[in-house]
């Protein structure tokens, strides 16, 4: 088998990424964890692409170096892929050391062959910043399309590749002069001389890579209309130095270095490992097998690229291109996973204008990862372009995702837990149902294999769709006491289908698909115990219909979204990044409890004695959490206050935390306060948290807690006896009567510390401030 060498389009740094830019990394991680399934020697490779035009144009913008620049938003691309739990072997940058040494390498190959000529160009030069002016320092109408979106490489619009000479009524970006036309000297790769050999590539390699349609059209047309010399060098300061005499004040064209990252964060990875002690290899066994002691035995490389259709042509002629004039046989393109666009609502992604859903946004929404990953894959635009909708987000989410996968998957595991005590009941196998999921298992496999990842995908869930029917079919909730080898038969056979499900459908949704394996008592994942390291479930445990014998208790892992959620998040994200921030500046702050006016608080030496008589803190276990769908930012907390009855509180959390960020915490409740509805529920109680600044300078809460203290325990003044009676309920105006304090990490009322079964209450973030 094969080895596989998995790259996706290299994310631009200067902004933060849309979901129409996050296609590319989840596809390469969806790839890559299958194929790491399946037994292949896999390496990921991705990276921020950071220099160029666009890095220096938003560093003048920002008031910051190219370099701040890079650093700042590599950190928030590094968050935003970590969130959404992509597997990267390594997420590196082309602004170091590797990418320099072996750009230049391939520039010096590529000059020795002929293949670099020198050229006079005309090019615009803005004499008020006294500089050339170098693609997206230029704005101006489309020679096209004649629309007003255009850039100097590339318009918007109709994506047509643009030269800044070509633009009609052309602006500088940076101070909005007019630019004149001067003459300037470039270098340029010969790419028809190369025509020859990358026809004989192509038509050979798109053949047995089985590449998308798009990318075979766009690359037989280039070749067709017959290929131009490019330009690899551009007037800018911020880039890889050329090495060649009457350059030196000229960098090399991002697109030309760009792909070379892929080669340069692979050598990186390994110099990191090396530097670290830790197990490293020869990064050239991977893109020049035939130079390396290494790759000595070992299977072929296949080189698969995750990519947008705007991004074909650099990856199947220009790229190819460099490596194929090179005297050296680099492992080149195998198989092209390109996708069309993703557009949004009524408009496009954009970065550059901030239209669309972000990475940040994402976050922010409160729904799982997973739950973007399953939209995004369950309609990845492989095709055709897709329309990103709210109301498809949220149709397809309850009916697909919670209504067919999530409802066979929790009404089994229920079903065993209720009527067989957790343990999967023994039956014999049920061969019908076993051949129609076996013939799926085969074509999702095949699917998979060459990155028909959408298409896969959707089987997996007529997979579900089946074994539901199955079960209404059955209806064992009456035949397990009318005919119970038959209801024992269903449920044990489902039990192994769901388990056949959750490791196809891993690499789609990693934290999901873990969870429920979880309840089987088994992982997907590896699993580090003591030293050892115990392999998890993988592609060659489909099929198999022994190992399982109890589920856990389970838990609900994705909520449905009613239609007012929807049509919130649709308002919220609409416009672009500029108008949303603008318009949060202008909100008012929340208020985050219903405090009194400052003189309506006791004076403090009589705060303690009024906390004694009259305000009654226990510690609860919050056993469930669940999100007020009439309320963007409440949850609905279910508690075990020590009574033996459930009780409901609600707090406006959400921004704050996650829902797993308060399961199974033993917080602090007001347990006298008078109940008050909310939205529809009425909350018996409210939690206590603190307030604090992270380092960022973000506000931020923490929940107070007592994790020693079981459910019911009375929370007293230090010193202080449980008072055998305080009021049965209390207002709010008699509860913020007193202030509750953090000092130095200790949780105080009137200057005296507060105690839950002799152990004083301490916050972990919060060194100084207030409790709410």
């Amino acid at each position: 088998m094969n080895r596989r060498l998995i790259t996706s389009a290299l994310p631009y740094v200067n902004n933060i990424p849309h979901l129409g830019n996050l296609i590319q990394m989840l596809s390469g991680d969806v790839f890559a964890r299958f194929c790491r399934s399946r037994g292949y020697d896999t390496l990921y490779i991705c990276g921020t692409d950071e220099y160029g035009t666009a890095t220096e144009t938003k560093a003048l913008e920002e008031n910051k170096t190219p370099r701040e620049l890079c650093d700042y938003y590599y950190g928030e691309h590094t968050k935003i892929y970590d969130w959404f739990h992509i597997n990267f072997d390594k997420f590196g940058r082309t602004s170091n050391e590797e990418c320099t040494e072996i750009t230049q390498s391939l520039f010096k190959d590529l000059d020795e062959a002929g293949l670099i000529h020198e050229k006079t160009n005309r090019q615009l030069f803005c004499p008020h910043c006294n500089r050339f002016l170098a693609d997206r320092y230029v704005n101006g109408i489309c020679p096209k399309c004649g629309s007003s979106k255009a850039r100097g490489d590339q318009c918007d619009d109709c994506g047509a590749l643009l030269d800044p000479v070509e633009l009609k009524e052309p602006k500088c970006a940076t101070c909005g002069s007019t630019p004149e036309v001067r003459e300037t000297k470039h270098l340029y790769i010969d790419l028809p001389a190369l025509s020859k050999k990358l026809d004989e590539w192509m038509s050979k390699t798109s053949c047995e890579g089985r590449w998308a349609d798009n990318a075979i059209n766009i690359t037989k047309a280039w070749i067709r209309d017959g290929l131009n010399e490019r330009a690899i060098t551009r007037d800018l300061k911020w880039g890889i130095p050329v090495p060649k005499t009457g350059y030196e004040n000229k960098v090399f064209y991002v697109w030309f270095n760009a792909p070379i990252g892929y080669l340069s964060i692979t050598k990186q990875l390994a110099n990191e490992l090396a530097k670290a002690g830790k197990q490293s290899f020869d990064w050239k066994s991977w893109w020049l097998p035939e130079e390396s002691e290494e790759a000595k035995g070992k299977a072929p490389v296949d080189l698969f690229q995750f990519i947008g259709k705007d991004n074909i042509p650099f990856h199947t002629v220009i790229f190819p291109c460099t490596l194929l004039g090179s005297p050296h046989n680099w492992t080149k393109l195998y198989h092209m996973s390109s996708t069309e666009y993703m557009n949004y609502e009524d408009s496009k992604f954009s970065k550059s204008r901030g239209v669309g859903v972000f990475g940040t946004d994402a976050i922010e929404t409160g729904i799982p990862a997973d739950a973007w990953r399953f939209y995004i894959f369950y309609n990845r635009p492989e095709k055709q372009d897709f329309q990103f909708m709210w109301k498809d987000f949220q149709e397809k989410m309850n009916s697909e995702l919670i209504g067919n996968l999530g409802n066979l998957v929790n009404r089994t595991l229920l079903f065993v837990n209720k009527y067989y005590d957790g343990k999967i009941p023994a039956a014999p196998v049920d061969e019908e149902l076993w051949n129609e999921v076996k013939a799926r298992e085969a074509k999702i496999t095949e699917l998979l294999e060459w990155a028909e990842l959408k298409d896969a995908f959707r089987e997996m869930f007529g997979i579900a769709d089946i074994c539901n029917k199955a079960f209404q079919a059955a209806e064992p909730w009456k035949t397990r006491t009318t005919a119970p080898e038959q209801a024992a038969k269903l449920i044990r056979n489902l039990c192994y289908v769901i388990k056949d499900l959750m490791i196809m459908m891993n690499p789609y949704m990693p934290q999901y698909t873990q969870k429920v394996m979880s309840y089987f008592g088994k992982s997907i994942e590896e699993k580090k115990v003591g030293t050892e390291t115990k392999p998890g479930l993988n592609w060659s445990d489909l099929a198999k219909t022994d190992g399982l014998s109890e589920i856990s208790a389970t838990e609900v892992y994705f909520t449905p979204m009613d239609k007012k959620t929807m049509e919130n998040f649709r308002e919220k994200f609409s416009g672009n990044q500029k108008e949303r921030k603008d318009a949060k500046k202008t909100e008012q702050k929340p208020k985050k409890a219903e405090k009194k006016a400052e003189e309506e608080v006791l004076p403090f030496d009589r705060q303690a004695a009024h906390f004694s008589n009259t305000i009654r803190l226990r510690v609860a276990k919050i056993i469930k959490v669940d999100r007020n769908p009439e309320a963007e930012k409440l949850y609905i907390e279910h508690l075990d206050d020590g009574t033996g009855t459930e009780r409901v509180i609600q707090s406006g959390l959400v921004p704050y935390l996650k829902e797993e960020e308060l399961l199974g915490k033993h917080i602090i409740l007001a347990d006298n306060l008078a109940p008050r509805k909310m939205r529809g529920i009425e909350s018996r109680g409210m939690l206590l948290a603190a307030d604090y600044t992270s380092a960022d300078g973000k506000e931020c809460v923490e929940v107070l807690t007592a994790p020693w203290a079981a459910p019911g325990t009375e929370v007293v003044l230090e010193g202080d006896p449980v008072p055998s009676s305080k009021p049965e309920t209390i207002s709010a105006d008699d509860f913020f009567k007193v202030e509750v304090k953090v000092v130095d990490k200790t949780v105080q009322i009137g200057g005296k510390k507060l105690v839950a079964d002799g152990k004083p209450l301490e916050t972990q973030f919060t060194v100084n401030g207030d409790v709410h």
